[in-house]
Parts: structure tokens; C-alpha cells; sequence
């Protein structure tokens, strides 16, 4: 790629960028630091501080990341390195198993676990029937531990996030280390101590940093968990005023600030290390055949991690086919009625048809942006292509919360791009462009590894047989990093289908709503709304479920390497 076009893509992807991404987080930084009178203040941020309930819900926040970061890393750092490490039986299937829990967006999961945990929930008449509980005194699992239940339900549905970028660090590792350190008569726990976690510490930042910036910010479980302590939950129930109340904005702001000073950590304190890069790949000869007995009782621990995980898949399956589920372990009858009901409910066949819309132009757009933004990181040579990299990233280290909220701000009556939603406030333009901006890293990081791993000579090649670049790109170029692009591609449709923080805030009319919205709408319709809103994530969880393991089958094991920052 010759100079001129590369800085040419580049000057239109900025200007893309900065309008759909820095334009709103600035605006949002904007409304949180700017006074009445015009100037820079910081009366707003003080006022977080100096008010209680914002400060508790802060605090809220920031533990529900650090316990839902620690309590998977806890379950996914063991996984990986038995998977690394050992052959034992049903492996290859184990592995992509446990990667279920990012088939059910965690407040769907929500709905499911509330039930099983509820004062008539399956748990407490399996106590009753047990005799370890008084019938007539039955626990509140959630009652005083919705944080707990919020860390537990981020955790097991985020886990997989930091198993793939810890397998993805292990997998580079020179083998050489490990074995120079046991020829010298270091025993395993002292290996894994000093050689194997040092090693892959860069991968586990990377991952604990994205599911810490995700958990710090999550708001569709704690308003599942009726749990209103947190920050998430206060800026949501701030929209209603936001023309007279800025303390919403500057409660984004910090959030921002938090989420990316940690990005920030993680790139540079780890994030850029060469430490551990393996100058041959790990072979099959070093990974451990197990005994059948040990293999066996690994695959057992893979197992029930699986359906631990998948509790909250369970609970919203059965609840979607229950007829009567009342203080009973199971369902007492099934039905299927209620996915009859959903298709005729007046809120759920809009949704679908309205989320494929989004979905559709978001990843079109992701794709076509992708793949520009990968040819000048990799084809090109013009200074600023690895900061252009660094950038493509951030949307990594800003919340959909952020991003949605700066999203209402630009577009408030008398700014610029007020006419993204016109009179008629339809969100349409912007629901497209924040599902495209926070998941563009996704195919960036697919289509970056595809050029990197096909032969430039055969562009080269056809560039002196006289073809031109447009030529070469379409005939050469986009079929080697083909399936690079729809695993991508696919990630980004998935996950833009199933976008909660976007969805809930900016879609605020019911003709408007997507899927994500309209279940937690449902979730608050007296009668069956419960199991309706189930079913509707019973379908959502079948999407995204053939949509993901389509993706990492494409991808194989680089699939992690998406979910790099």
C-alpha cells in the first residue's frame, strides 16, 4: 500500500473515530467538568464525592469489578493451564464447553438464577424436602447479598474471556523454560510460581482488564437483582433528568476515568511485554498424557465448571417451558405456549426485526472499517500506524455506559448531531454506530491477524503482473484473510444483537427497542412476563451460542486473540 492511500484511509477512519467515539466521550466529559457560567469546574465531581449514596454506589461498583475479575480468574486460570499442560479424555469438546456462559448475555442469566435462588425457589424446596429448612421460614438467598449474586453472575459468564487470553499467552511460551527449570530439579507448584505465571502475566492482564472495565460497569444484573446500590444502576436511573441534573454525567465521568486508567495499566505496565514470547510453539510432545484415573477426575473438574456455569441457562430454560414453577425443584408442568405467546406479543417480533437492523449495518460497517484499519497496521509502512492500532482499542477501556450517555449528550436539542434522531427520536443511526464503534475491535483484531499470517508475496505478485490495488485487494487480499473476517464479523453481529448497556439506555420508545430491551421490558409485565422474556432469551441464547462456536471454529485457537486489548 503506497503512502498516500494509507494516510488517506487513515484521515477518514479518524474522522469517523473522533465524530461516533471521542465526540461523545468528550461531550460527556464536557457536561461532568463544565460549569454554568462556561468555565472548567469541579463542583459536580466534588458533589459525587460528597454525597453518600454516590459514593457507596462507586464503592458498589468497584468491588463488583474487582471480586467478578478475581472469582474468574480464580476459575479460568486452572482451566488453562490443565488444558495447556495434559491430554485427558473428551478434551478438544471440554474446551469449547466452557465456553457456554458467553452464549446468554449475564442479565438473562439473571432472571434464571433469581428464580432458583428466590424465597420459593428450587433451592429452598430442595432444602424443605431435605429437612435442612423450616417451610415456613425460608432463606432470601439474594436478600442481603445482591452484590454477592451480581460478582457470581458476572464471573461465571466472563470467565471464558480470561480462560482464552491465558490459553492464548500459555500457547506462545518457549517450552524451553519450562523444562530447562524441571532438568534442574524445580518441582512443578515452584515452576508455575516463578516461570509459567510471570510468563503469561501480559495475557492475564489484558483479559482481567477487559472483564474489570466490563463488571465495573455492568447494569443489566444489579436492575435484574433489583440491585440499586451501584453506579451503573444510579446513572440509569438518572436519564430521567438530565437537563437540570449533571451529577449523572460526572458520575460517567469517573467511571470513565476509573475504567481507563485501568486500560492504561494493562497496556503499559504488561500489556507491552515481550517477556515469554516463544521463539518455537508449543508441541503436542509437551503436553502430558494422564493416567486414566487423573484424566478422568480432570475431566469431571472441566464438567462441573460447565454446569456451574450453565445454572443460569438452566434457570431460564426450564422458567420458558414452565407451566407451574412455584416452590417446587422443578417445574411441576411444561408447556411450550410461552414461545407462542412471545411471537405474539406486541414487543417481541419489532425487537427482533429492529435488532437485526441494528446488528446488520453495525457489522457491515465494523467490517468494512476492519479490514481498512488492519491493511494500513499491516501493509503499510507511514509513521503512526501502531498508534492508529493503539486507538482502534480504546473502545475496549470505555463502557457502552459511557459511550450511550455521550451518545444522548451530542444529540441533545440545539447540538451538531441533533439530527441523528430528528423529531421523531428514533435512535436507529446511533444504536448502529455504538454497536459498531464497541465492537469494531473485534474484527480489527480478526482481520490484523489474517494479514499477519498470509503471504504478502502473492500481493505482490499480482501487483507486477499489472494488477491494480482495488484488484489485488478484491481477488488476492480479502479471500486469504476471508475467514478471518467472517469469524469477526460474526462476533461483532453476535454480541451487537445482544447489547445490553446501548440498548437500555438509548432505545427509550417501544418501537424502538431491541432485543435486549425488550426482555427487560418483559421482565416487568405482570402475569408470565418472566417466562416470556425467557423465551425470548431462550432464542437469544441458541443465536449467539451457534454464532460464537461458528466464530472459534473459524478461528481455531486464535479465537483468544480477539479478545486481546
Amino acid at each position: 500500500m503506497n503512502k498516500t492511500t494509507a494516510y488517506a484511509i487513515t484521515a477518514v477512519i479518524v474522522l469517523i473515530f473522533g465524530v461516533f467515539f471521542i465526540y461523545p466521550v468528550a461531550m460527556t466529559l464536557a457536561v461532568a467538568f463544565q460549569g454554568e457560567d462556561g468555565g472548567i469546574t469541579m463542583d459536580y465531581i466534588l458533589g459525587v464525592f460528597q454525597n453518600p449514596i454516590y459514593v457507596e454506589g462507586l464503592w458498589n461498583a468497584f468491588v463488583m469489578g474487582v471480586g467478578s475479575t478475581l472469582l474468574a480468574l480464580a476459575i479460568a486460570f486452572p482451566l488453562a493451564i490443565a488444558s495447556h499442560r495434559w491430554v485427558f479424555p473428551g478434551k478438544k469438546l471440554l474446551s469449547i464447553l466452557i465456553l457456554a456462559p458467553l452464549v446468554l448475555p449475564p442479565f438473562v442469566g439473571a432472571v434464571g438464577i433469581k428464580h432458583i435462588l428466590g424465597v420459593s425457589g428450587s433451592l429452598n424446596a430442595f432444602l424443605i424436602d431435605l429437612g435442612l429448612m423450616n417451610a415456613s421460614q425460608p432463606t432470601d438467598w439474594l436478600g442481603e447479598a445482591r452484590l454477592w449474586g451480581v460478582i457470581i453472575m458476572n464471573a461465571l459468564h466472563l470467565y471464558p474471556i480470561l480462560y482464552m487470553n491465558i490459553a492464548a499467552a500459555l500457547s506462545h511460551l518457549d517450552p524451553a523454560m519450562e523444562q530447562a527449570a524441571q532438568n534442574l530439579g524445580c518441582p512443578p507448584w515452584r515452576r508455575l510460581w516463578k516461570i509459567t505465571l510471570p510468563l503469561c502475566m501480559p495475557g492475564i492482564f489484558a483479559g482481567a482488564a477487559i472483564v474489570f472495565i466490563w463488571s465495573f460497569t455492568e447494569l443489566g444484573v444489579p436492575l435484574v437483582f433489583d440491585y440499586t446500590r451501584v453506579a451503573s444502576v444510579q446513572v440509569y436511573d438518572g436519564i430521567k433528568d438530565l437537563s437540570a441534573n449533571p451529577m449523572p454525567y460526572a458520575l460517567v465521568g469517573i467511571m470513565l476515568i476509573v475504567s481507563a486508567s485501568v486500560f492504561a495499566i494493562s497496556k503499559v505496565v504488561l500489556g507491552r511485554s515481550g517477556l515469554g514470547t516463544a521463539p518455537r510453539p508449543k508441541t503436542h510432545a509437551s503436553e502430558a498424557v494422564l493416567s486414566t484415573g487423573k484424566g478422568w477426575a480432570l475431566s469431571a473438574a472441566f464438567m462441573a465448571v460447565f454446569f456451574i456455569a450453565c445454572v443460569p441457562h438452566l434457570g431460564v430454560l426450564f422458567l420458558s417451558v414452565s407451566g407451574d414453577w412455584y416452590g417446587t425443584i422443578l417445574p411441576e408442568s411444561l408447556t411450550m405456549v410461552h414461545y407462542n405467546d412471545a411471537l405474539g406479543h406486541p414487543l417481541v417480533v419489532p425487537s427482533i426485526k429492529n435488532s437485526l437492523i441494528y446488528a446488520s449495518g453495525s457489522t457491515l460497517l465494523d467490517i468494512v472499517l476492519g479490514t481498512a484499519i488492519a491493511w494500513v497496521i499491516v501493509r503499510s509502512t507511514i509513521r503512526g500506524r501502531v498508534i492508529l492500532d493503539a486507538v482502534m482499542m480504546l473502545p475496549l477501556a470505555v463502557p457502552g455506559l459511557v459511550l450511550a450517555f455521550g451518545y444522548i449528550a451530542i444529540t441533545q436539542k440545539g447540538e451538531p448531531l441533533h439530527w441523528l434522531v430528528g423529531s421523531a427520536n428514533n435512535p436507529i443511526y446511533l444504536l448502529i454506530a455504538a454497536y459498531a464503534v464497541r465492537r469494531l475491535p473485534y474484527v480489527v483484531r480478526a482481520a490484523v491477524a489474517g494479514l499477519q499470517q498470509s503471504n504478502i508475496t502473492l500481493e505482490e505478485a499480482a501487483r507486477s503482473l499489472g494488477a491494480t490495488p482495488m484488484r489485488t485487494l478484491k481477488r488476492i487480499g480479502i479471500p486469504l484473510i476471508g475467514a478471518n473476517l467472517i469469524a469477526g464479523g460474526i462476533l461483532a453481529f453476535a454480541f451487537a444483537m445482544l447489547e445490553v448497556s446501548d440498548s437500555l439506555i438509548l432505545a427509550q420508545q417501544a418501537e424502538h427497542y431491541p432485543i435486549t430491551k425488550a426482555i427487560y421490558s418483559l421482565l416487568s409485565t405482570l402475569g408470565t412476563g418472566h417466562e416470556l422474556a425467557s423465551a425470548l432469551g431462550v432464542w437469544a441464547m441458541i443465536f449467539l451460542g451457534i454464532s460464537i462456536m461458528g466464530a472459534f471454529v473459524i478461528l481455531g485457537k486464535r479465537g483468544g486473540s480477539i479478545f486481546r486489548m
